[in-house]
């Protein structure tokens, strides 16, 4: 089902207003790519960009072209894992958090 305009705004308005609510998009965004659900994971990032940075920024940080970035992150991108490790730096850095990844061993 796609997503209506009005619901990506009031997404984008919330992101914009609720640092809690930015942190949880990226670390879901993160979580969907970990568990191999790489369409999910660049839907949410780019939700995610689109509500914070914004792609042109995130170029200037970064130094990967902003048409690169879109491509990338669009529906048959493919990102190399140097520029999603370099992206994911700068979206830690300008959140002002560090992303942790932690194990836990599932039920038998």
């Amino acid at each position: 089902m796609a997503l209506t305009k009005a619901f990506r705004d009031t997404v984008m308005a919330r992101a914009q207003r609720d640092r809690t609510f930015r942190e949880a998009m990226l670390s879901e965004a993160i979580t969907h790519f970990l568990e191999g659900d790489l369409d999910a994971g660049k839907a949410m990032l780019r939700d995610y960009i689109n509500a914070t940075v914004g792609f042109e920024a995130l170029a200037e940080r970064t130094g990967i072209p902003a048409k690169s970035l879109h491509r990338m992150l669009g529906q048959r991108g493919n990102p190399s894992i140097g520029h999603f490790v370099e992206v994911l730096k700068v979206l830690q850095a300008s959140e002002g958090i560090s992303i942790e990844v932690s194990t836990e061993r599932n039920a038998a």
